[in-house]
This record gives C-alpha cells, sequence and structure tokens, in this order.
C-alpha cells in the first residue's frame, strides 16, 4: 500500500561558518529569526518551526537582540518553536565522545533555560554517523534519532525508518533522510512545476518508508521561512487526492512510526556515501586544527576536571561556569564544517582564534587549582612548596619531572615527615626576574631567578597528589652527568636515558 501521511516539516540549518564567517551569517540570522516568530505569532495555525537542533544559534542571535529572550521563550515554551538537543551541529567522526556528549549536556542546559528541548538526536549535515550515538542519546533519555548522511543498503535494510543499536544495546527509534534535508525546500506554488517536482521525490521516499507516513523537510542551509507554504499544501493535496499532506513536526512523525511493527534492526557507525557524500576526505586537512583540538580535549578531561574535582575536595569552589565557557568555545569549532576544515582562510583563522582562547583558559584554570590545592595543604613551616599531582587511576612509573624555580643556588626537597628525599637535576638555568614577576623587577630587584628541571623516584599509584617542602641551601646545585646508551643500525641512531 502506497504511503499517504505526508508530514512537512519547517526548518532552517544553519551552518554558523562555511564559505562564510560566523559575522556574515549572524546579519542573516538576526533576519531569519525575526521572520520566524512573526510568522509562528501571527499564524495560530502554523504548527511549529524547528531550529536546527542546536543552542548556539540561540546565543548569537540574543547578542543582537537581547530584548527578544522572552518571546523566544513563550514560543519555546508553548511548542511552537523547537530547540535543541545539542549545542552545535557537531561532527561526530573526529571529536572525542566526551565532547559529544558535552555538547548534548550544554545544548539541553541552555534548551531547558528556555522551555522543552526536541528530545531527537538531530543530526541532518554531519559527516557521518558513531556507531556510539545511540548509547550517548540515551544516557540523556533521548529515544529518538534522525540524520541524513552515512546509511545505505549495506547497513541490512533499505528503509528509512529502523531501530539502531550500540555495542551495549543501548536503542534509538531513528529516521533517516533518503534526499537530505532540503527535499523540500523552496516548494513551488505553480501546479505543475510542483507536481513534476513531487513526483520524482514521492518515488524515492516510497521506496524507502516502512509504513504509511513519509517525512518532508521543508527549509535549507540558512534558507528564510517559506511563507507561502500553507498555499503550496493546498495545492499538494488537490495535485495528490490519494494522499495528505500537512505541516508537522519531527515529534509527530516519530509518534507515527513509532506504532509500525515489525522495524528493521541495525547497529554500527554509519559511514555509507551511497545516498549522500560523507566527505571522508576532510580527515586530513587542516591537521594542525584537528591536533590543537585534540590536545585541548585532553587537557580538559584528562588535567583540569580531575583537578576541579580534587580542588573541590579541599573546600575549593569547582568553576562550573568557567569550564561551560571553555568547553562551548571549543565547540564552536566542533560543527561538521568547522572541524572538518571545509571552510574558507578566513574561516579557519577564526577557529584557530578559538582555539587560543579556550587553551589559555584551560592552562589558567589548570594552574589556578594547582596553586590552590598547593596552598591549601598545611605544613609545618612556610616554606616553598611542591606539589606532585597524579591524574591517572593507574600510573604504573615512578618517575615524575618538575620545575623549581628559586633565587637560591641549591635546596633540598623534604616530604611531610621533615625527611629529604633523593632527586637529580637535569637542567638548569637562569631566568629574568621581571618574567617571574613584574613588581620586583619594579622595586629595582634585578636578581635572577634559578629554573631547575629535576626528576624524582615517586611512588604514588592512586589518583591524588602530595605536597613536599622547598629548603634552600647555600650548596649550589649543578646539572648531573648522565651516562647515554646507543644502538646503531643502518636505519637507526637510538640513544637510551638512564631515565628511560
Amino acid at each position: 500500500m502506497k504511503p499517504n501521511q505526508i508530514h512537512i516539516v519547517p526548518h532552517m540549518h544553519w551552518d554558523r561558518e562555511w564559505y562564510f564567517s560566523t559575522e556574515e551569517s549572524q546579519i542573516l540570522l538576526v533576519n531569519n529569526m525575526d521572520e520566524i516568530m512573526d510568522m509562528l505569532e501571527q499564524h495560530p495555525d502554523y504548527p511549529a518551526y524547528v531550529l536546527d537542533g542546536q543552542t548556539a544559534i540561540l546565543e548569537d542571535y540574543f547578542a543582537a537582540k537581547p530584548e527578544n529572550v522572552d518571546r523566544v521563550k513563550r514560543l519555546v515554551q508553548t511548542g511552537r518553536l523547537k530547540i535543541g538537543p545539542w549545542y552545535t551541529q557537531t561532527d561526530e567522526a573526529i571529536i572525542g565522545a566526551e565532547s559529544m556528549t558535552r555538547n548534548l549536556l550544554y545544548g539541553l542546559k541552555d534548551s531547558r533555560r528556555l522551555g522543552k528541548p526536541m528530545m531527537i538526536g538531530y543530526v541532518p549535515d554531519s559527516f557521518g554517523q558513531s556507531a556510539q550515538a545511540p548509547m550517548i542519546l540515551n544516557q540523556f533519555g533521548i529515544q529518538r534519532s534522525l540524520f541524513w548522511r552515512g546509511l545505505s543498503n549495506r547497513k541490512g535494510t533499505e528503509r528509512s525508518e529502523f531501530k539502531w543499536q550500540s555495542d551495549d544495546g543501548s536503542e534509538v527509534m531513528t529516521a533517516n533522510f533518503p534526499l537530505g534535508y532540503a527535499s523540500g525546500k523552496y516548494l513551488e506554488d505553480d501546479a505543475k512545476a510542483l507536481k513534476t517536482r513531487m513526483d520524482k521525490l514521492l518515488n524515492t521516499l516510497d521506496q524507502h518508508a516502512n509504513g504509511q507516513d513519509e517525512l518532508i523537510p521543508n527549509g535549507h542551509d540558512q534558507m528564510p521561512i517559506q511563507q507561502n507554504i500553507q498555499e503550496v499544501i493546498t495545492l499538494l493535496n488537490q495535485l495528490y487526492p490519494d494522499r495528505h499532506f500537512a505541516l508537522s513536526t519531527y515529534e509527530q512523525f516519530f509518534d507515527a512510526i513509532q506504532k509500525q511493527p515489525n522495524l528493521p534492526t541495525v547497529s554500527g557507525e554509519m559511514l555509507d556515501g551511497k545516498r549522500g557524500r560523507i566527505h571522508r576526505s576532510i580527515y586530513s586537512v587542516r591537521m594542525d586544527l584537528k591536533a590543537y583540538n585534540a590536545r585541548i580535549e585532553s587537557k580538559i578531561t584528562n588535567i583540569l576536571e580531575p583537578l576541579a574535582t580534587l580542588a573541590y575536595r579541599c573546600g575549593i569552589p569547582y568553576q562550573h561556569g568557567l569550564i561551560e565557557l571553555i568547553w562551548k568555545e571549543l565547540m564552536k569549532n566542533h560543527a561538521h564544517d568547522s572541524i572538518g576544515g571545509c571552510v574558507s582562510d578566513k574561516v579557519n583563522r577564526e577557529i584557530l582564534g578559538r582555539y587560543l582562547v579556550a587553551e589559555e583558559r584551560v592552562d589558567m584554570l589548570i594552574d589556578f587549582y594547582k596553586r590552590k590545592i598547593t596552598m591549601a595543604v598545611k605544613t609545618a613551616t612556610t616554606q616553598d612548596k611542591l606539589t606532585l599531582f597524579n591524574l591517572l587511576p593507574n600510573r604504573k612509573s615512578h618517575y615524575a619531572q618538575a620545575t623549581v624555580i628559586t633565587k637560591a643556588d641549591g635546596f633540598q626537597i623534604h616530604d611531610a615527615k621533615d625527611q629529604p628525599i633523593s632527586f637529580h637535576v637535569i637542567e638548569r638555568q637562569k631566568i629574568d626576574a621581571g618574567l617571574i614577576d613584574r613588581q620586583i623587577v619594579a622595586h629595582g630587584d634585578y636578581e635572577p631567578f634559578n629554573q631547575f628541571m629535576i626528576e624524582l623516584d615517586w611512588d604514588q599509584e592512586k589518583y591524588g597528589y602530595e605536597t613536599f617542602t622547598i629548603v634552600p641551601t647555600t650548596q649550589a646545585l649543578a646539572v648531573e652527568a648522565r651516562s647515554t646508551k646507543t644502538i646503531d643500525t643502518d636505519a637507526y641512531h637510538i640513544t637510551f636515558n638512564d631515565n628511560s
């Protein structure tokens, strides 16, 4: 039986940047948002509009129109404006899993601040889908997924609707756009042109539909709301009397397909390009920025947030707001075009700027927490302190390196029992006093500092830290001579240090 219920869902896919910059797209966004809200407010029979599943564009809009926050709230709270669940329309293959998780965390947080989020894992243009997406979505209570790129019959089904499982058994009811998210853009109001176009579109949808319901997304990149869509739908119902076309929402479409029996089940990642380009070549584009992103992700998850947790146990506030700012700055670069590098050189410079901002915040907050934790440790003396941190759950190596900066030519390191411990000096250099504290130089003290790179045997295996005291001495410390061992072959010259 031919499907007869056609759900037309108005939406706007919003690339914050692409061959144009975020600043350029913001100009169009302000105009589009005003038109969308006018339409929703002036036409109560217009059910809803989907704002691309990401809240970052609302931040861009409110930056220019803060007076419209309450206006947006009213439309979100009444279900007329669909927002969330993401913060940005993230790529799923290049970024880390924790970044994808935080994208949902902050997107849902922003959405709930304004009203109710759209609880669908909506990624209309991501260049491939992660195999673990169902698990991540389920962790946030999301049971539905809607995407375009990546599906083909190699997954075991030709159907547009199916159940998608991850390796842990998590499952989402899933719909796929067989013709992409722009198949219903700018629908014609001329009967002949509309019939010609829709015959081809419906033929493809009919081949992939699992039941009686089909989905036509009415929108495109940066596309303004189609003002005459109601007239076009009236014309469609006249042209196809055996079908019923109506404005709908993604939720209504899922409610309908949820009732379909015997839906196929698929698993694994979606990286096939049969129905839509996956752009696999972007994995190797602008590797400098991709490496920058990986470094910052690692610093946040492996250093900053563990330190913040340790600090919280010492009574030091956990800086949620600052950490959210860092993640959001990073996630603005995680949109599929941005992290993929398929953008203009001008935009790549803006992406680099965001990485610089994010990493500066990360590094400063890491230093802040290390200092605050060290200051919180009470010692028997007022000597300078050295704190070593182990942020790994099962640390094996006993070697640790640290930097000690002091005016003294030498020093000892004492443990909590005031017993000296042994260490090696592997590097020593003079540091200009102005680099340490400009106030010192301002008061006329130009005497340089000594910076020692030291190595010590530290057997801390559990997650945590240990604080030592630095006791200055008059005996100068020298860099210790280090023997080397080498292996020479036709292909390699390998040198082993004693601390390897």
